[in-house]
């Protein structure tokens, strides 16, 4: 099954690189997907506090 996603580097040290890996065992995640996952929830808070100060913004004129 071919895929859309981009291949590129990423260079962590050897103690994020061996703590992101606990974390995703604890997840029961490879380190990929586990990088993924946690980049796909921060992008998803970001856009929630960037519609919330909106709304407070709009709230405040």
């Amino acid at each position: 099954m071919a895929t859309s996603k981009r291949v590129f580097t990423l260079r962590l040290s050897e103690d994020v690189l061996d703590k992101i890996g606990k974390l995703a065992t604890k997840e029961h995640r490879s380190i990929t997907n586990y990088i993924e996952f946690v980049l796909l929830q921060h992008l998803e808070e970001d856009a929630l506090d960037s519609e919330q100060q909106k709304t407070n913004l709009s709230r405040t004129r």
